[in-house]
């Protein structure tokens, strides 16, 4: 669209809508999923909460036992919120004893920026230290060791922490790792003891309607406490004349009018846009996410937005099939199939599993077996004669025992898979690896 007078001030709305979408969006996680109460702590003062300390899901998630969207079933969740305001943090780790897990860091911006776990640091115990953008104190020893050292982007960081479960069977030992991941000060650390969370305001109700002046509210008390890098200072002083800004006071009714205006015609086009290319199998492959988006705001916001705490691609990539072969819509009244040929299963160092989602609501699938997704770590999955492996995705349970054995049960309805490979190999990210089709072999009896 040609630059009017008209058309610029909505364009550039539209522009700092983008921009600043993650922003919101982290401090809205932060006000919904950092605790009011923990175990050290007991209950925070309302409306405050607590941080820099670690919350554990304790059980595999199954149907209805999700507050996200596209959950996993193969890893229990650590999460943490620090603030790096009062000084630097350290993280302290378990020894995993080979067991796969990560420690993913995002800064304020929604940056996967840092990793901790088997990929990068391995699984022994370990003590890391983060620090706040521009600390200048002395490094001790114990941190000079490489990748012991965070220097993290932004004050506010969102630690999401994912260890891996082999079945219901395992959570017990799993649960006692997670009591091992500790967040202390670093004096507290040379004095050897324990620290108490920290508690903080999140200003900021989750549940709000997305109104301009809350989004303005959020946003710019972010960008007070978590300045943005130097390379956007002209945007943001493009964005200081919508209301938008760490020194920033109440909206105007015009500035008001074009925030809205652009919330309302931003969010719609970015859930319908589709995320990451479609491949000649059906599979849609998620963008290639680097420890920063740079410049991408785009793909930042997108991110944000649907896959909000994403991993850096080359911990974890998560392809997505809504249709089979012939690119019909992936449904409950069809039975398909997915083979491996012979040694062309997806390729990871860690692990890859396929988990079964209602189209509706986006959740796991209740099913007779209680099994909600397969992968490598299934016992008792039967190859076919050649070595391959096809599994078998119906809503009924399918005949003959090596079909039962490989079956991934479907909901009635519609609905979607997805691949979740961690720590996936090259030829996995740039496309020379490529996921079979699906393929509808019949109707459900």
């Amino acid at each position: 669209m040609p630059a009017t007078e008209d058309n610029e001030p909505r364009a550039l709305a539209e522009e700092a809508v983008v921009y600043s979408f993650p922003l919101y969006e982290m401090s809205r996680m932060r006000a919904a999923t950092s605790p009011q109460r923990t175990d050290v702590a007991g209950e925070a003062p309302k409306p405050h909460r607590w941080c820099n300390v670690f919350t554990h899901a304790r059980q595999l998630l199954g149907a209805g036992k999700s507050r996200v969207v596209t959950p996993n079933n193969d890893t229990l969740y650590t999460n943490a919120w620090l603030d790096l305001g009062d000084g630097p943090l350290v993280i302290d780790v378990p020894d995993t004893a080979g067991r796969y897990y990560v420690l993913g860091l995002l800064d304020f911006y929604t940056n996967p920026f840092a990793h901790i776990g088997q990929r990068l640091t391995g699984t022994a115990a370990r003590s890391f230290l983060v620090t706040a953008p521009g600390w200048r104190g002395e490094l001790p020893a114990a941190f000079r060791e490489a990748g012991a050292h965070i220097e993290a982007p932004t004050r506010w960081l969102w630690v999401i922490g994912r260890i891996l479960v082999d079945g219901p069977q395992d959570v017990q030992a799993v649960n006692a790792l997670q009591d091992g991941f500790l967040v202390r000060t670093l004096d507290d650390w040379r004095s050897g003891k324990a620290s108490m969370p920290k508690c903080f305001d999140p200003a900021c109700d989750p549940k709000a309607p997305l109104s301009a002046e809350h989004f303005a509210a959020q946003v710019n008390r972010a960008l007070r406490e978590n300045p943005p890098p130097a390379r956007d200072a002209a945007l943001l002083a493009r964005f200081a004349a919508l209301g938008l800004g760490p020194d920033a006071g109440a909206l105007s009714e015009t500035q008001c009018n074009l925030l809205q205006e652009a919330l309302d015609a931003v969010l719609p086009r970015l859930r319908n846009a589709q995320s990451g290319a479609t491949a000649s199998t059906g599979w849609v492959q998620m963008p290639l996410v680097e420890g920063s988006f740079g410049d991408d705001h785009l793909a930042r916001a997108l991110v944000a937005l649907k896959y909000i705490g994403m991993l850096e691609s080359r911990e974890a990539t998560y392809p997505l099939a809504w249709h089979d072969a012939s690119g019909r819509k992936l449904d409950g009244s069809g039975r398909y199939t997915l083979r491996f040929a012979p040694g062309n299963l997806p390729p990871v160092e860690a692990f890859w599993s396929l988990t079964m989602y209602d189209s509706r609501d986006y959740m796991l699938v209740g099913n007779p077996i209680d099994r909600y997704a397969i992968g490598d770590r299934t016992p008792a999955l039967r190859r076919d004669a050649d070595s391959g492996l096809t599994l078998h995705i119906q809503h009924a349970r399918p005949e003959g025992e090596a079909a039962q054995a490989n079956w991934l049960p479907a909901p009635e309805g519609a609905f979607y898979l997805c691949l979740r490979a961690y720590v996936p190999r090259e030829e996995m990210l740039d496309g020379r690896y490529a996921l079979p089709a699906l393929v509808r072999t019949g109707e459900a009896a």
